[in-house]
């Protein structure tokens, strides 16, 4: 048997050759506000081979900011079940919320790095795993999407760079019991993170999201079978 390894744009999963999918092929894109700044960007690399979805909010029809696992676990079956379900594919990330420090009473993002995070790591990867066996039982195939870093300096909420690397490491460990591949946006973005990224800021510049959008494009293209 013929086995690849998908290594291009940091998709770090052995996998089987998948057969390709007929086009256009049925793409739902779930994750934070980094996920909504290249959704775009991916719909126009990706063309008329595929049909991209993103959750909406239902009053203004604007892109949904799908959080942390926190909010994931609640709302991936209603996600899943939009543009009437049945996707071939899902590109996937949670990560950059449930490690932002938050305030205990008010719940609200904090700025004090003594405060706890939204997720503890624990808490992260239980969540993760509920929203994961979720996805696989949809039947799409998945592909899941390492949490761009966190820039030193002081981002506001309070997320330490470090925790991203510890997120990451046990998210890759967990795709890796379930066989999914893995798109290290991470590992990606680094090298370039002051051409792409806004300074001490998490979010990135127009031209970073469409940087990131290739990546993300090229990873749906090998899990659909297409180079």
């Amino acid at each position: 048997m013929i086995r690849i390894l998908l290594v291009a744009v940091g998709v770090l999963s052995c996998v089987d050759p998948p057969k390709p999918l007929k086009k256009p092929f049925k793409v739902l894109l779930l994750g934070d506000s980094i996920s909504i700044g290249y959704t775009n960007h991916v719909r126009e690399i990706m063309g008329s081979q595929a049909i991209v979805f993103r959750p909406t909010y239902r009053n203004s029809g604007k892109p949904e900011n799908c959080e942390g696992t926190t909010k994931g676990k609640d709302h991936i079956d209603r996600w899943l079940s939009s543009e009437d379900g049945a996707f071939d594919i899902v590109h996937f990330n949670f990560g950059l919320h449930d490690l932002k420090r938050i305030n205990v009473e008010t719940k609200k993002g904090s700025n004090n790095p003594e405060d706890p995070q939204q997720a503890a790591l624990a808490v992260y990867i239980a969540q993760l795993r509920t929203i994961t066996a979720q996805l696989v039982a949809s039947g799409a195939q998945l592909i899941f999407a390492t949490t761009t870093p966190v820039p030193d300096g002081g981002v506001k909420p309070h997320r330490d760079p470090d925790d991203v690397v510890r997120y990451n490491k046990a998210a890759k460990t967990l795709m890796g019991e379930f066989g999914i591949p893995v798109n290290d946006l991470y590992e990606f973005a680094l090298p370039q993170l002051e051409d792409i990224q806004h300074p001490v800021n998490v979010h990135f510049t127009e031209d970073g999201s469409r940087v990131l959008a290739q990546a993300v494009a090229q990873a749906i293209f090998m899990a659909a079978g297409h180079p």
